[in-house]
């Protein structure tokens, strides 16, 4: 079985997260998909670069879940929810999966 980029991951954790709360209307179902992507990610960035790299990029993680909010009242909510994963996926891409 082939095993699915962190960048993936974490990416998928915030536009399902906020796509799942959205089409439900529960906001902490999609809490729960957001957390559970991040908790995965975090996993395998501690694998492929290491503890520092790993609290780094689960910094990043969680402040682009932040950061989405107010940039959706500029740009629109779905595209800052797109914005802010493609930024997760490529620093997850260049500081733990390019390595493995």
């Amino acid at each position: 079985m082939a095993k699915v980029p962190a960048a993936a991951v974490a990416a998928g954790g915030l536009i399902g997260g906020y796509g799942v709360a959205r089409w439900t209307k529960k906001r902490q179902l999609g809490g729960v998909v957001l957390a559970a992507a991040g908790v995965t990610a975090a996993r395998q960035w501690r694998r492929q670069a290491g503890g520092k790299a790993a609290g780094a990029l689960t910094v990043a993680y969680v402040a682009a879940f932040a950061g989405s909010h107010p940039l959706a009242k500029k740009v629109g909510a779905w595209p800052s929810v797109f914005g802010v994963a493609g930024a997760v996926a490529l620093a997850s891409w260049a500081v733990a999966d390019r390595r493995a």
